[in-house]
């Protein structure tokens, strides 16, 4: 065999394919970490509106604390099992999981095929690789931020104890009560994918109510605890919005200081590049 053939066979191996894809992975996952081409503050609101509706949710959620947690667990009680049951079951769609692994492993499946692409196809794939990278970020980071801040918070799950039962500190899962994990997740995520598609707003909000419904209805959270967990959940997933719209990845900033979704690839662009990628070989 001539050097050149090695050579040949070097570059195509097994080996050479994987270090490229992992430099093209790598690449495409810190994207959201460019420079931002627009120096402005990435807050969904001005100052004084931020610090008024920080206001509003502070007295809302201490006003369920007072008014709302210990009313609800005792109507929680008289609550027929069939429909606890239900709402037990539907509950678990509030879980990150159902949108992080098929969004982590869409990312990975895109950038490998980004890798092996040039041209319109390429810089198709990368417009979704972006979008999945907002819709990761935007249920991830709020959801990893109060998983830990609720442990710290050390409330009492609902219980016979009260509503202003703390046992801070805590590491036990039966002492993470505020905010709600669910709740956290189903806002970011009915906030993060209502920013990419505002004609599906309506159902997104009903998921995130629905969720939120659940864990009272439950007894797995209080109504504060699903109050502090939807403020949490949709501030982040704004906030992270306009990270992406600073750095123009997926969303842009208009002069007025609006932000709002950039065009993505069209379903039949997207079937057309499908289709193109797995034809079978003639």
């Amino acid at each position: 065999m001539t050097a050149t053939g090695v050579k040949h066979e070097t570059a195509a191996s097994p080996a050479g394919t994987a270090r490229r894809f992992g430099r093209e992975l790598v690449a495409l996952l810190t994207l959201p970490a460019r420079r931002r081409r627009r120096k402005t503050s990435v807050l969904p609101l001005p100052a004084a509106r931020l610090a008024l509706a920080l206001v509003v949710a502070a007295a809302a959620i201490a006003g369920a604390m007072l008014v709302l947690d210990g009313w609800a667990y005792a109507q929680q009680k008289r609550l027929p099992l069939w429909l606890i049951e239900i709402f037990n079951e539907i509950t678990d769609y509030g879980l990150a999981g159902w949108f992080l692994w098929p969004a982590g492993i869409l990312i990975i499946v895109l950038a490998r095929l980004a890798a092996t692409t040039q041209g319109l196809v390429r810089l198709t794939i990368i417009s979704l690789i972006v979008r999945l990278e907002f819709i990761f970020a935007a249920i991830a980071l709020p959801g990893l931020a109060v998983t830990i801040v609720k442990r710290l918070i050390g409330r009492i799950r609902p219980s016979e104890l009260g509503p202003f039962a703390y046992v801070p500190f805590s590491w036990r899962p039966d002492y993470a009560s505020m905010p709600s994990g669910h709740a956290t997740t189903a806002f970011a995520a009915a906030v993060a994918l209502g920013a990419l598609w505002p004609r599906a707003r309506p159902l997104l909000w009903l998921y995130a109510f629905v969720i939120a419904a659940s864990r009272v209805i439950i007894a797995a959270h209080y109504p504060s605890d699903v109050i502090a967990g939807a403020c949490v959940g949709g501030f982040a997933a704004l906030v992270i919005r306009n990270d992406f719209a600073a750095r123009r990845l997926g969303f842009a900033v208009a002069r007025d200081g609006t932000v709002h979704a950039l065009p993505g690839p069209s379903p039949r662009r997207i079937r057309s590049i499908w289709a193109r990628l797995f034809a079978p070989a003639s």
